[in-house]
């Protein structure tokens, strides 16, 4: 972070790693005693620095507002990791800024007050993206290199086991059985290149399928996803549904909330996505085909309802906007 595009005091802080994922940052607690009158911490339960802030600003510092920002509630929490959460996520007195409704809405059902939870979403480089999408065009980009006119696929990420990006090429094989052919392409780089080459050529869709390795220029990235027509995500979709979407493209990943990230939000059913059951093979298949069967004459509207959903509550703006009205 370039800290010259900041004002007021810059103060650095060690992470001192401690026992069993816990950690301290020196010097955190101690800034009560500056000026501030508003403070914004990470809201992780394993932060004991935070722990001790929230402690002395609650029992010394009443009149200072402390605010958590975090994903709050995931859903799969055990009893001892609720009761922990609701310890540390009572203290701070101005309330709690969370990435999704989906985390607002498992919290209130444990008993947080709603008017303390302020929903601001997540967002990437949204002036950046949003200036190479006003130059991209429709291009047959896919249709060029796979030479046909099949479905274009896409996912962009690292190719990691925990994208599971295996379950698309299964699932690309169960429909070309069926007669429904698509085309994918990977966008990325990671530990499962080669075993995803290897299976491509196993299930025989060597010539369906476009690795197309790491890229980081913008303008190169939104004129792949401009062109794809579906991104498929069959783990957690994370900032890939962002990315996808700001471009037009719609998402699809698995229906199991609480092991997702906060942006799958983002897909709306037969809108800008689908969903399909988690891990499983068979109905993500049927998923891509019934999106194709119901939306692919619809891909201007479905992009266009993609673009807004980023525009309107993904962006830096967006976020800025909730913090002004709720720091004030």
């Amino acid at each position: 972070m370039d800290y010259s595009l900041l004002q007021g005091g810059i103060t650095e802080v060690a992470t001192k790693r401690l026992w069993g994922g816990w950690y301290y940052q020196p010097g955190v607690p101690s800034l009560l005693r500056k000026g501030y009158d508003t403070y914004i911490l990470l809201g992780e339960t394993r932060a004991l620095s935070t722990w001790l802030f929230c402690l002395k600003a609650k029992l010394f510092h009443p009149e200072k507002k402390v605010f958590f920002w975090s994903h709050g509630w995931y859903g799969k929490e055990t009893r001892s990791e609720k009761r922990i959460k609701k310890l540390l996520f009572n203290l701070p007195n101005g309330g709690i800024f969370l990435y999704g409704n989906y985390a607002r809405d498992l919290m209130i059902k444990e008993g947080f007050n709603p008017e303390k939870l302020f929903v601001i979403h997540n967002s990437l480089a949204y002036d950046e993206q949003v200036a190479v999408r006003k130059q991209l065009t429709v291009k047959p980009l896919f249709q060029n290199h796979f030479d046909n006119d099949y479905p274009n696929l896409i996912f962009v990420g690292r190719l990691t086991a925990i994208k599971k990006l295996d379950m698309i090429l299964r699932a690309m094989a169960l429909l070309k059985g069926k007669k429904h052919n698509y085309n994918l392409t990977l966008v990325g780089g990671g530990e499962k290149v080669e075993e995803l080459k290897s299976l491509s050529k196993q299930l025989d869709l060597e010539n369906n399928v476009w690795f197309y390795g790491p890229c980081y220029e913008e303008q190169v990235l939104g004129e792949l996803l401009y062109n794809a027509d579906l991104c498929v995500s069959p783990g957690n979709v994370g900032l890939t549904a962002m990315h996808s979407m700001v471009f037009g493209t719609p998402v699809l990943t698995h229906d199991d909330f609480p092991h997702q990230m906060p942006e799958f939000e983002a897909v709306q059913k037969e809108k800008t996505g689908d969903f399909f059951k988690y891990d499983d093979v068979d109905d993500l298949a049927a998923k891509i085909n019934s999106w194709f069967v119901k939306m692919g004459e619809r891909r201007e509207e479905v992009r266009s309802a993609c673009m807004n959903e980023i525009d309107n509550y993904w962006t830096p703006l967006f976020q800025i906007q909730v913090l002004k009205k709720h720091l004030q």
